[in-house]
């Protein structure tokens, strides 16, 4: 368990950063803060960032292939051109789908692309009752929104795919189980899921995942203030311990491991213990581990 090499890249104090992606093309960072409905972007090479107001709790984000950004707000997709409004103040959204417009519960959560042009993401329980009314889906530009048939979720999380995009890992946090399914992306297909590791600190739940160049998992455990590493068969093979008890999602870039974290719900005095909490941490990595951008294809 290594946490001397970890540094702050960026003290945002998000209230709960999340969404972290690398974009090779610009060599930029781009991250969300949920609760503050903000966008950030930052080039880890000169510390320079900047972030953006939405209209509704940003769950998840995407790289689109022409250089815009899917964006999953609180009850729809929507594309930007984030690029171009780096002297803006606002930005311009493009609506590509309504999700769960009917149900006054539920918002977009995590997310992600599929490997071969879709966006796969799910929609988190906000009902009093906690009815784990959470649902999945995948948006294509060809097809629109179609739902994935997986159980219902409280919080869907860690949503993301193999190297050949045919595995599809997935979490409701609260179980504290990481899941697999078969993915079949032409169809929206799912098969049974099955259980692929289990968080072992109790309290702790998994949230956001990627997959590297060798199709091990990272996976941000909040709760437990560390990053995982799983083998494809599940075993673990390194911690990476941080000085904040709430990571929530992770990327490889190069030779780092960026991580989004949260303050939320944090008390003052844990607070006092980690001022950093809501700040975006690197940690330094083997080279090599960074795999290519997964893009989407937006209309």
């Amino acid at each position: 368990m290594s946490q001397a090499t970890t540094s702050l890249l960026l003290d945002c104090r998000c209230e709960l950063g999340e969404g972290i992606l690398w974009c090779s093309r610009r060599r930029v960072l781009y991250w969300v803060d949920i609760l503050v409905c903000a966008l950030w972007r930052c080039d880890p090479a000169s510390g320079h960032a900047q972030s953006w107001r939405v209209p509704e709790p940003l769950g998840c984000i995407g790289l689109g292939e022409d250089g815009r950004l899917l964006l999953g707000l609180a009850k729809g997709l929507y594309a930007a051109d984030v690029e171009a409004a780096l002297e803006q103040p606002a930005l311009a959204l493009q609506k590509l789908a309504d999700v769960e417009a009917d149900d006054p519960h539920t918002r977009i959560n995590d997310g992600r692309a599929d490997r071969h042009g879709g966006f796969v993401f799910g929609t988190k329980d906000e009902h009093p009752e906690g009815r784990g009314a959470g649902r999945y889906y995948q948006y294509t530009a060809q097809h629109g929104l179609r739902e994935l048939r997986l159980p219902p979720a409280a919080i869907p999380n860690a949503i993301c795919f193999d190297a050949t995009g045919g595995r599809m890992y997935f979490t409701d946090s609260p179980t504290g189980m990481i899941r697999a399914c078969d993915y079949d992306p032409s169809t929206a297909m799912v098969d049974a899921p099955r259980d692929f590791a289990s968080v072992d600190v109790q309290g702790a739940e998994p949230d956001g995942a990627i997959v590297d160049a060798e199709d091990a998992l990272w996976n941000a455990q909040w709760g437990a203030g560390r990053v995982v590493r799983y083998l494809s068969d599940g075993r673990i093979d390194r911690i990476i311990a941080l000085p904040v008890s709430q990571p929530t999602c992770c990327v490889l870039a190069g030779d780092a491991l960026y991580v989004t974290t949260a303050r939320v719900g944090l008390a003052p005095d844990a607070l006092a213990r980690q001022p950093a909490a809501g700040g975006v941490f690197r940690v330094p990595v083997p080279a090599g581990l960074a795999r290519a951008d997964d893009r989407v294809v937006l209309p």
